[in-house]
């Protein structure tokens, strides 16, 4: 199921842009962005506001700020 996969994928790199989820499973940021908003409700995945720190700043950004998605289970075996 994509939504383990998306798990497994935040989980092993604890924070990513959207722009590489959306690229990561092959749908469009606004997609990626429903599969995170089931996370989300279950408490496991928080958009990162933190003035683009976030990604560990490699300036590949453009545009703005990045929007970052962080996980937030310490425990990923538990769900």
């Amino acid at each position: 199921m994509i939504l383990s996969e998306l798990k497994s994928y935040l989980v092993d790199r604890r924070r990513v842009p959207i722009t590489d989820i959306a690229i990561r499973f092959g749908v469009t940021p606004d997609a990626a962005r429903g599969m995170l908003d089931v996370w989300a409700r279950k408490g496991r995945v928080r958009r990162v506001e933190d003035g683009g720190q976030a990604c560990g700043g490699c300036c590949g950004c453009t545009g703005g700020q990045p929007e970052i998605y962080e996980w937030l289970d310490e425990h990923p075996s538990s769900s």
